[in-house]
């Protein structure tokens, strides 16, 4: 059914979560080896919180350079399946909380990426743009990026907790989902709001949820598959 469903479209979005890329073995949040199970001193959601960075910029880069950066980390099979459809000319855009840039690595060229990219990161005071690579040289002697310009500290550009989402990112995202005929949502539980929220703009004809767990909206779903993504998609293609 999703086969021709696919085939039958011309205007496919995908939205998706961090399921899409625990199988490039970058854990989710949510599950039992998730993020938010690991032991610290506080809990994720703190830790990775604008106040928390604020107070405790040394603590929060150990945990963000320990728990949130894999540089290794390479395209699976669902990334690449998207990027083939989005060459075939029917993938229209890619809607993702993922922070971690394989869509693009995977040849994705439309990413919305609602909570930035820890790719890209800038200088709190002269607002320099740094790659990932370049933090990871510029880091003093607690761990943290310093600009070699202003000295300042350097910032991911990611959406902590109690910051908002890019209003410029939300709008494109919202255009691109109210347009499409196909919205495929995989890999995400849709607990995040305001991310999941963005779904009811969703007009078109079929709804199609991938994830391993049920969601709140798989009673709104026309086709509901409980499996991997990576090999839904690539069967699929």
């Amino acid at each position: 059914m999703l086969k021709q469903w696919i085939e039958e479209s011309d205007n496919i979005v995908f939205f998706g979560g961090a399921g899409v890329s625990t199988e490039s073995n970058i854990p989710d949040f949510r599950s039992d080896n998730g993020l938010y199970k690991k032991k610290y001193r506080y809990p994720a959601e703190v830790m990775l919180s604008h106040s928390f960075y604020e107070a405790n910029p040394e603590e929060f880069f150990e945990f963000y350079f320990n728990q949130m950066i894999y540089p290794n980390a390479l395209p699976n099979k669902a990334h690449i399946a998207l990027a083939k459809l989005e060459q075939m000319g029917k993938l229209k855009a890619i809607v993702t909380q993922n922070i971690d840039g394989l869509h693009q690595k995977a040849g994705s060229k439309v990413v919305y990426e609602l909570h930035g990219s820890v790719l890209r990161n800038y200088c709190e005071g002269c607002h320099y743009f740094y790659s990932l690579e370049d933090i990871m040289k510029n880091r003093n002697e607690k761990g943290i990026p310093i600009c070699p310009v202003c000295g300042k500290i350097i910032k991911p550009d990611v959406v902590l907790y109690e910051e908002s989402l890019d209003d410029d990112t939300v709008y494109k995202a919202i255009m691109a989902i109210s347009q499409a005929d196909l919205l495929i949502v995989g890999g995400t539980s849709l607990a995040v709001y305001p991310a999941a929220g963005l779904l009811q703009y969703f007009k078109g004809r079929h709804l199609v949820l991938i994830n391993r767990d049920e969601t709140p909206y798989d009673n709104k779903a026309d086709l509901v598959i409980h499996d991997s993504i990576g090999k839904v998609l690539d069967s699929i293609l």
